[in-house]
């Protein structure tokens, strides 16, 4: 069956599990490294900037710049970068010959896992984006807090309007709600001395200050053709194998960002069924390290890798953060092509790309 993990104590190399970040794990330059230098990424993501017409564009010199005329935080910026990047690394790998067996995605991260599994067209993808982030602009202005407690720690806290948005691992939560509430969620449980800090995040994903923008987005989802995963899909939003049946389910994608994130318990069952590769495909590393954490990797039956930075740095240090992580995969027995390591290690600069063409009918 596609997707199974190896039992302990086989010498076949661990399948890869794909691990998709979503919200929170963007930073400015993330991912620019590999810009023109790897083919794959590079390919994938200017696909992904046309379908996106002009607006493609705009994000695309946002990316690029030292200096973006829209914050890297900003929906508009993080959600099409975040699903961009992530979808470009996963392609990056694949033309290496290196076949992910499942994909997990946190947030929105899962629908970069539904297009790498042919759930949903990359055009589609790209539309849907628009009209979703268009939707989250016009949602109540709101805001994240990571948490380092139980859900019962954290119950006596919560209200009607700021609730658990994720669970990451147990003692470590996401609470989310529109403003003011988060902010006072905040100084109530630092006065408890409960350790929390705000995510990057602008709008109260996963509460129900977003399920309005979500309901708006069914049709939109509704009208385009949804498929059976080619490959394997655990899902965070409703812990459990993706089916045939809630993959096709248009309600299912639109609610994502409205639902909690359980990746804690997706990540659980993932690794239940044997030892994978666990491979991060976005930047940030939040969940290489909530998977480091993991029994099952600190007992050495699963392991992680990093794809990209956890943070703004040098320009080559996403080059660094995949060739590092090009060793591992040769250490895991996989074959990483020379000619990838060989564009990694060129220090020229990127040159300045031609700008985006808008293909007839998207983004206007």
């Amino acid at each position: 069956m596609i997707g199974r993990g190896v039992p302990t104590g086989t010498s076949t190399p661990r399948p890869v599990a794909l691990l998709l970040p979503g919200q929170g794990a963007q930073y400015q330059g993330m991912g620019v490294g590999l810009y023109e230098r790897e083919p794959a990424f590079t390919d994938a993501i200017d696909e992904f900037f046309v379908l996106l017409g002009r607006e493609g564009a705009a994000i695309r010199a946002d990316w690029l710049s030292e200096h973006p005329s829209v914050a890297v935080d900003e929906a508009i910026r993080a959600q099409p970068l975040l699903f961009g990047i992530g979808y470009a690394v996963g392609r990056m790998l694949q033309s290496w010959g290196v076949e992910p067996s499942v994909l997990l995605g946190h947030s929105a991260g899962e629908y970069v896992a539904a297009a790498l599994a042919g759930v949903v067209s990359l055009e589609d993808a790209a539309a849907l984006l628009l009209s979703r982030v268009e939707l989250f602009q016009r949602a109540p202005v709101g805001g994240m807090l990571a948490v380092v407690a139980t859900e019962d720690q954290v119950a006596p806290f919560l209200t009607e309007e700021v609730v658990i948005g994720a669970v990451n691992e147990p003692g470590q939560l996401l609470v989310a709600g529109p403003e003011p509430h988060p902010s006072r969620v905040r100084a109530a449980l630092e006065r408890a001395e409960i350790t929390c800090l705000p995510a990057k995040a602008l709008r109260g994903f996963h509460s129900p200050s977003i399920l309005e923008a979500c309901e708006a987005s069914v049709p939109d989802f509704a009208a385009i053709r949804l498929n059976a995963p080619a490959l394997e899909i655990v899902s965070a939003s409703r812990p459990g194998f993706l089916d045939r049946a809630t993959a096709r389910d248009p309600r299912f994608w639109a609610m994502v960002p409205g639902v909690p994130v359980c990746f804690g318990p997706a990540l659980d069952l993932l690794l239940s069924r044997g030892s994978y590769l666990l491979v991060e495909t976005g930047p940030g590393q939040g969940l290489s390290v909530l998977a480091r954490r993991h029994p099952q990797v600190l007992a050495r039956r699963s392991a992680v890798v990093s794809m990209l930075g956890h943070r703004p740095g040098p320009p080559g240090a996403d080059r660094a953060a995949v060739l590092r992580a090009v060793d591992r995969l040769a250490s895991e027995g996989y074959r990483v092509p020379a000619a990838a390591r060989e564009s990694l290690l060129d220090d020229q600069p990127a040159a300045v790309m031609p700008a985006v063409l808008v293909p007839t009918g998207i983004g206007q």
